[in-house]
């Protein structure tokens, strides 16, 4: 019974510890306890298998310095920096001034507000990156309008629950930024795989709405006219649009056309934006009347935050900054916008920091818990057995990445997509690369599906969210003054439902196109080392004449019976240099009066001067040894 413990320890220990994840046990304090446990316990039965088992006590030591790799990451320094940057805007109520501005824009259109939720739930994601944030912020915004004004309930939470879990996939994610990290793949590069998937599902969400304003239009109605406090101006704002776009190209071939591409395109694109924005704010200020009110408030809300994201986005797309950098960026960036608007006070900024340094804290504990449980388990050889039995699979690439996608969504449904990077991610790196699988494209499949597990019923954390802050019971509106009732959990379940089919639609369409993602590594210049050619330059000068000067050879004759440094073949220095000439063992002096080297050690008389001896005496290799005594 012990050997078949010992011989099956690796299988033991994951579902051991799975299972103890699942009961709801804190995680980083399940993973370190299950890894030192199976270790010990791998120590003693190690007798019994050795060749499986390659754990001694010793080997414990290691925690030190694997915990100290984790504290040195600087990829994860991108987690604070985006967390901060997210809750900064959270709190300075963009969420707020995004929907009723975007909902103004759309509200004429059946389904106008559902898709502004969409719309603002890609910023929100593009922006904050949390998404606790964007469920909660979203739905204490935008579901009491769509209740007051005839929304369907289940359309109105599960198009709020899927919004808001856009945070999870649209860049920069904190999931693509973990995922990164133990996938040891780029952080650019991974937001760079999930721009076109994240823009494709915010697109079919938009297509799902449309369908429903023909299917079933009472569902989601337009907003009342006596709602639309900005009015019209469409016309104007397109007109700005073409402006500010003409702008853009004159600043690109005219303007800036001595500039590389990245810094010509980075100062058009800021030219066009300050133009559109000077003009707004110009014709607020004056009351200029040269555009529409509601053109006014797009530009002046959509603005500040766009500039955000491309501030962040941009700079890493285009590699002027890393994404460390980049969160830098965004966070002091979120300040400062924080600030124009008068909304960044000390209870502000004192709630950002203790939220961020929670959430950093809670990953960093998970992590260095991983890595507890990742040496024992890599020292009971389990790497080995996940590698060997998802290697076995049939189907190959398509049956691996189906298998896999089964299985992490159903570990989402019970488990944080922390844990789930942290434990399940490292060891799908081996087989992956095994069978040729891009690891960017295989962290972007593993990310939407996480993005999926979020939505599923009974445990999806979105849902939790929502429920959190939507009514239960009866309320009563006050704008309207009518009662409207509350909402049922089953119409959040029933809601989300249409998300989670488009979502499992998107990851079929990833996997089986994979160009969808792997779009990223286009611009890579691969070298062809079989015809790289090596150029050393000359390692002279000029004279005063503008003539080139070489460099002297080290040596002349060279080294007797090694190679020649600088000398000419023959014995002669061919530079000017004396030669580096010393003797070999075991032979006499080079006689005096000849210049062996080329002037090495000559005196005035040219005759060579003996090497030194050192006072040894020479060595004879074919001599017997001297005898020793008894």
């Amino acid at each position: 019974m012990i050997e078949i413990i010992a011989h099956n320890l690796g299988p033991i220990m994951f579902v051991t510890v799975m299972a103890m994840l699942l009961i709801g046990y804190p995680v980083a304090f399940t993973l370190a306890a299950g890894g030192l446990i199976f270790f010990f316990l791998g120590v003693e039965l190690s007798i019994f298998a050795p060749t499986e088992i390659r754990l001694f006590p010793n080997l414990l030591a290691a925690n030190a310095n694997r915990t100290f790799d984790v504290m040195r990451n600087e990829v994860l320094l991108a987690i604070p920096f985006f967390t901060f940057m997210g809750l900064i805007l959270e709190r300075s109520r963009m969420a707020e001034d995004l929907l009723d501005t975007i909902g103004q824009l759309f509200g004429p259109l059946r389904g106008g507000l559902a898709i502004a939720v969409i719309i603002v739930g890609g910023l929100l994601g593009a922006t904050t990156g949390v998404v606790a944030a964007s469920v909660i912020a979203m739905g204490l915004i935008s579901l009491p309008i769509m209740m007051r004004y005839g929304y369907n309930r289940s359309v109105a939470t599960g198009t709020i629950a899927a919004a808001g879990t856009l945070a999870q996939i649209v860049p920069p994610s904190l999931v693509l930024i973990v995922m990164s990290d133990q996938l040891g793949r780029s952080v650019g590069d991974m937001y760079i795989g999930a721009l076109y998937p994240a823009l494709m599902i915010m697109a079919m969400y938009c297509a799902y709405i449309a369908v429903l304003t023909m299917v079933q239009p009472k569902w989601v109605p337009a907003l009342p006219p006596e709602t639309r406090t900005l009015g019209g101006g469409i016309l104007s704002l397109i007109a700005m649009i073409i402006i500010s776009v003409a702008i853009h190209y004159a600043g690109m071939n005219l303007l800036y056309a001595d500039m590389s591409y990245e810094n010509r395109f980075v100062a058009s694109a800021t030219t066009a934006t300050v133009f559109a924005l000077c003009v707004s704010l110009v014709n607020r200020h004056f009351k200029l009347g040269l555009i529409s009110r509601l053109t006014e408030q797009v530009i002046i809300v959509l603005i500040p935050p766009l500039a955000l994201i491309f501030l962040v986005l941009g700079t890493i797309f285009l590699g002027i900054a890393t994404p460390t950098e980049g969160g830098a960026m965004g966070a002091t960036g979120a300040l400062v916008l924080a600030l124009i608007k008068r909304r960044l006070t000390l209870k502000t900024l004192k709630e950002a920091l203790d939220s961020t340094t929670k959430l950093t804290a809670f990953v960093m504990f998970i992590l260095i818990g991983a890595r507890v449980f990742g040496l024992t388990f890599y020292g009971i050889n389990g790497h080995i057995w996940i590698k060997e039995l998802l290697l076995s699979l049939p189907g190959g690439e398509t049956g691996f990445l189906v298998v896999v996608t089964v299985i992490v969504f159903i570990l989402g449904c019970f488990l944080d997509f922390f844990e789930i990077a942290f434990i399940v991610v490292p060891l799908l790196v081996a087989p992956a690369e095994e069978l040729g699988i891009d690891l960017i494209w295989l962290g972007i499949i593993l990310g939407i599906n996480l993005q999926t597990s979020f939505l599923t019923p009974p445990f999806g954390f979105a849902l939790f969210y929502l429920r959190s802050i939507a009514p239960k019971k009866d309320w009563e509106d006050e704008v309207t003054g009518e009662r409207i009732k509350g909402i049922d959990t089953t119409q959040i379940y029933r809601g989300v439902i249409p998300y989670i089919v488009l979502q499992f639609i998107a990851i079929m369409i990833v996997i089986f196109y994979p160009r969808i993602v792997t779009h990223y590594a286009d611009d890579e210049v691969e070298l062809d080392l079989d015809n790289v050619q090596i150029e050393l330059p000359s390692l002279g000068g000029q004279d005063a004449e503008g003539n080139a000067v070489e460099l002297p050879g080290l040596g002349g004759g060279g080294l007797q019976g090694g190679p020649n440094f600088g000398g000419d073949g023959n014995g002669g220095s061919g530079s000017g240099l004396p030669g580096l000439q010393l003797t070999p063992l075991g032979q006499p002096p080079a006689p005096s009066g000849g210049d062996a080297g080329g002037g090495a050690g000559t005196d005035d008389g040219g005759d060579a001067a003996p090497a030194p001896a050192f006072g040894l005496p020479p060595l004879d290799l074919n001599s017997s040894p001297p005898p020793t005594d008894q």
